[in-house]
């Protein structure tokens, strides 16, 4: 069975990087799933030198969209995946069904990601890395776009890293491992 590593952060926090080293100290053949749209000159810039960092042995795989339909492609030719980035994803995924039902979106969203994860789950031993980014840290978008876009990103964040092996944190290039730190309430009592 798969081992699942969520590494999360801001942005410019280190933890694309920290994803990378993470995955190329894994044996095996790596895979990259990029979710990234180029749209012009500057987002082409970002995904050059990301494309820089990394080995020339790793396959790419350019999925800005459904995904849940090539994750089995994707896993019969990889033993380790590093997507890069949850976050990119869901914006298009969001993007893409602008005006729909924001119950609806949400629905819809964790069952694809819930097919991903346990189809990697279900694959067989190795590792699948998700960056994503910390969204909820500043103020309320006044967009009711940009509200919903942080909501569906919080929603995943909270469900994967629930889900996950290992959760990292990185801040100001510092990544430490979070799951292992968590709190757990004692369990109340109940009084008859």
């Amino acid at each position: 069975m798969a081992r699942i590593v969520l590494i999360t952060g801001g942005a410019r926090s280190g933890k694309s990087q920290f994803a990378e080293q993470y995955l190329q100290a894994c044996p095996g053949r790596h895979g990259y799933i990029a979710t990234a749209q180029v749209l012009d000159d500057e987002m082409a810039d970002r995904v050059a030198r990301h494309r820089s960092r990394r080995p020339a042995s790793w396959q790419t795989f350019e999925v800005p969209s459904g995904l849940g339909n090539q994750i089995d492609h994707i896993l019969q030719q990889t033993d380790n995946i590093l997507l890069d980035c949850l976050t990119l994803y869901f914006s298009n995924f969001l993007l893409q069904r602008d005006g729909d039902d924001f119950s609806h979106i949400l629905k819809e969203a964790e069952n694809e990601w819930d097919g991903v994860l346990r189809a990697v789950r279900q694959s067989r031993d190795g590792v699948f890395v998700v960056v994503t980014n910390e969204l909820g840290s500043g103020i309320v978008p006044m967009a009711k776009v940009s509200r919903q876009y942080r909501d569906l990103i919080g929603f995943l964040n909270q469900h994967t890293a629930a889900e996950a092996d290992e959760v990292y944190l990185s801040v100001c290039g510092i990544t430490m491992e979070i799951k292992s730190r968590q709190v757990h309430l004692p369990l109340r009592e109940e009084r008859p």
